[in-house]
Order: C-alpha cells, then sequence, then structure tokens
C-alpha cells in the first residue's frame, strides 16, 4: 500500500510518501509544498491544492493520512488558518477519489514513539531509525507527515 502523509500548514506543509508491504516499510518521497506569506491567501492555498493534487498523481498513493485538527483556545486564528489548508488538502483527496485517514497527533506519537507526548525531535529521531534514514530531514514539518504515515500502517498491521 502506498501512504501519503501530510503535515498541514499554510506556509509550509511537510509530505512524506512510504510503500507499505510484506517486506516492511520504504521512504519513497519526502519533501514540503512552501508558500509565501507576501502572496494573497488565495494564491497560496491553490499552490498548496496544485501540489497536493500532484503528488497523489505522481506518487500513485491510495491512501491520504492528515493530522487531526487541534485548536488551543488562545489561538483561534491559527486553528482557522490550518483550517483552510487542511480544507484544499481534503477536496484535493477527494477529486483524486482516495481514502483519507486522520490522527490525533498524540495517537500518531504513541504509535512512532510509543508514547503520546514525545517531543518532536523524538518523533524524528524514530522515524530517521525505523525508515533508516541517514539525513535527518531539514523540515520537522517532513518528519511529522512521514510519522502519520508510518502510524498509519501500523495501525493497519493491527488491525489484521
Amino acid at each position: 500500500m502506498r501512504i501519503l502523509g501530510i503535515d498541514p500548514a499554510l506556509t509550509v506543509t511537510g509530505y512524506g510518501v512510504i510503500d507499505f508491504n510484506k517486506k516492511g516499510l520504504c521512504l519513497l518521497e519526502a519533501g514540503i509544498i512552501k508558500t509565501e506569506a507576501s502572496d494573497k491567501i488565495t494564491a497560496r492555498l491553490n499552490k498548496i491544492y496544485q501540489a497536493v493534487s500532484a503528488l497523489i498523481s505522481d506518487t500513485r498513493s491510495e491512501i491520504m493520512v492528515l493530522e487531526k485538527l487541534y485548536a488551543h483556545y488562545r489561538h483561534p486564528t491559527t486553528a482557522y488558518i490550518l483550517g483552510q489548508a487542511r480544507g484544499v488538502i481534503c477536496l484535493a483527496c477527494a477529486q483524486k477519489n482516495i481514502p483519507l485517514a486522520e490522527y490525533s497527533a498524540t495517537r500518531m506519537k504513541k504509535a512512532v514513539v510509543g508514547m503520546g507526548l514525545a517531543s518532536k525531535s523524538q518523533v524524528q529521531g524514530m522515524v530517521c531509525d525505523i525508515l533508516g534514514l541517514k539525513n535527518t530531514p531539514r523540515y520537522l514539518d517532513v518528519t511529522d507527515a512521514l510519522a502519520l504515515a508510518i502510524a498509519h500502517s501500523y495501525i493497519i498491521m493491527a488491525k489484521i
């Protein structure tokens, strides 16, 4: 199964594509979709939408995994902005007709690290270990996206 994990954001959206089969996990592609704060919101959302649509097609992803929206009551604007980015990502998923899975950050961390309150650096280290990466990705958004894909593969295995 080919799994596309996405850590959505308006400025830097991380993504990672893994293959999950009987032999284990294999990293296919990972990176970021970056938008400029100086651009209009419509242009930024369109860039994310177009990039995610292309990723789904180019990698022939079979499922997309997103982190569930978490909103802190002190930062409602952050949730609003993140919701817009998630919306266009979900739209790309729907238009490409692939399933969508969503996990909370704590569930993803529990599946990958073994602790729901693991730090981002702990997640990053475990992702690198699991996938046998020699070089640590520059952006934490990339390892978070890969962790979502890995967590989904583990959850699938638990159901088999």
